[in-house]
């Protein structure tokens, strides 16, 4: 399946894999993997005749549809805190580390030219910054021609994990922001229009002259999206790239997070891209339709073993081996069906 975004944008609305496959797993979440699980799903399909359909409606709609059990898995990029997750009788697993950065689309500013730090994001998106000529931003980029232009400011206006990652990234770097916006998949916004899905941001950005928005950077390469470079923790400023993921999720303790749920924001490291998460998929661990539980279990355990190179073909870094070995050690003493019985 070709992924479209414009398409999208135009009016689609969900994201589904219905039309191509037969709906043998369900699934609903989060926009920022959905490039991944497409390709996973069309090569899934080839190699074992079983389908996926997955709805890419954000990650608040994917938490609501597992709760709601109208879906084999939900997707997150949001981890759920422990409590949540005993609560609700929900496990929880990474499939895959993706990053995000500021797209931008400002006349004769080409991808990797300009550069911002973290307090001045956070500033734009404030609505402190309001022009691209803004002194703070000369002063990052004292070779590039500016124009005094107003800053359109891009927001998911959906409930998303692709919003928390950027507010919580934002929190970490600016007292300001953790103070009077937070970190959450929907916040109150200073300024700027709201975007649905990763791929409304990314048609907004480009449809928009003189705008900024955060998107998953597989979103920005496959839509040839300029974008900036954000100093790290260590002052530089890495390419986006899976090198510089990869640096970010080195020294993550997967093992002793509730759930995994391991928040790589800000990470240390002169390589490590600071903008850096997991995304993660909730199961019932008590699973009354155990036939598509196993089957998203299949699913997943195929991708863990299969989907690596497809995942590093779209810029996403695959989870190392011991945590693979983690969370299948997870799927086969915590999901079950309602008798008890292991459905991996």
């Amino acid at each position: 399946m070709k992924f479209r975004t414009l398409a999208a944008a135009a009016g689609i609305g969900l994201v589904s894999m219905t039309a191509a496959f037969a709906a043998d797993i369900t699934g609903a979440g989060a926009t920022f993997p959905f490039p991944l699980y497409s390709k996973w799903a069309e090569a899934y399909k080839a190699a074992t005749g079983n389908g996926l359909n997955y709805q890419s409606i954000g990650s608040g709609g994917g938490i609501r549809q597992i709760k709601a059990n109208t879906v084999d898995f939900g997707a997150s990029d949001m981890p759920l805190k422990g409590a949540d997750l005993e609560k609700d009788g929900l496990a929880q697993f990474p499939s895959a580390i993706g990053a995000e950065v500021p797209a931008i689309s400002i006349p004769g500013v080409e991808a990797r030219q300009m550069k911002l730090t973290g307090p001045v994001l956070a500033d734009i998106y404030l609505g402190k910054i309001k022009k691209w000529d803004d002194p703070k931003i000369k002063e990052l980029n004292p070779d590039l021609k500016l124009p005094s232009a107003g800053i359109n400011v891009v927001y998911r206006s959906d409930g998303s994990g692709t919003t928390f990652v950027w507010t919580d990234y934002l929190s970490r770097v600016s007292e300001e922001w953790k103070s009077t916006v937070g970190a959450n998949t929907s916040v109150s916004w200073p300024v700027g229009v709201g975007g649905k899905g990763n791929e409304g941001v990314t048609a907004t950005v480009k449809q928009v002259p003189n705008s900024i928005g955060y998107v998953e950077y597989a979103y920005a390469k496959q839509n040839k999206l300029s974008y900036a470079l954000v100093q790290n923790k260590d002052g530089k400023y890495p390419v986006p790239e899976i090198e510089s993921f990869q640096a970010a999720a080195a020294n993550a303790n997967w093992k002793d997070a509730p759930g995994f749920g391991i928040i790589l924001n800000n990470q240390p490291g002169e390589k490590a891209w600071p903008i850096t998460s997991a995304t993660f998929i909730l199961m019932h661990k008590k699973s009354d339709k155990p036939e598509g539980s196993a089957a998203a279990l299949k699913f997943f355990d195929w991708a863990y073993s299969n989907g690596d190179k497809l995942a590093i073909d779209l810029e996403y870094v695959p989870l190392p081996a011991n945590v693979k070995d983690q969370v299948r050690a997870v799927w086969k003493s915590d999901i079950k069906d309602t008798s008890g019985k292991s459905l991996f």
